[in-house]
């Protein structure tokens, strides 16, 4: 625990014990535990923004790609040419099997 040993810590509580007493241990001991509490809760949060960040840059990127290829000049007419050979292969399938 923070390279603490078990004497540094008896120490450091009786200091506490001191300072604020013994009935106000408890509260702040409460305080802390609410305040770590909420400091996990934060990063929970911000590490699953994280994520999500991640997911939607991976996403954009994709997206970004196909703009750009789309861009480039003779993408289109050779999208469409594969599309009619896949027509005239179905087409030959059929064929072959209505003989």
């Amino acid at each position: 625990m923070f390279g603490l040993g078990l004497q540094e810590i008896l120490i450091i509580f009786l200091i506490f014990f001191f300072l604020f007493g013994a009935k106000k241990l408890p509260e702040i001991g409460e305080g802390l535990g609410k305040t770590v509490k909420e400091i996990r809760k934060i990063r929970g949060e911000k590490k699953a923004e994280k994520e999500k960040n991640r997911k939607d840059e991976k996403g954009n990127v994709i997206s970004d790609l196909k703009k750009e290829v789309e861009g480039i000049p003779g993408v289109k007419e050779v999208r469409e040419a594969k599309e009619t050979i896949d027509k005239v292969k179905d087409v030959a399938k059929i064929t072959r099997l209505l003989k």
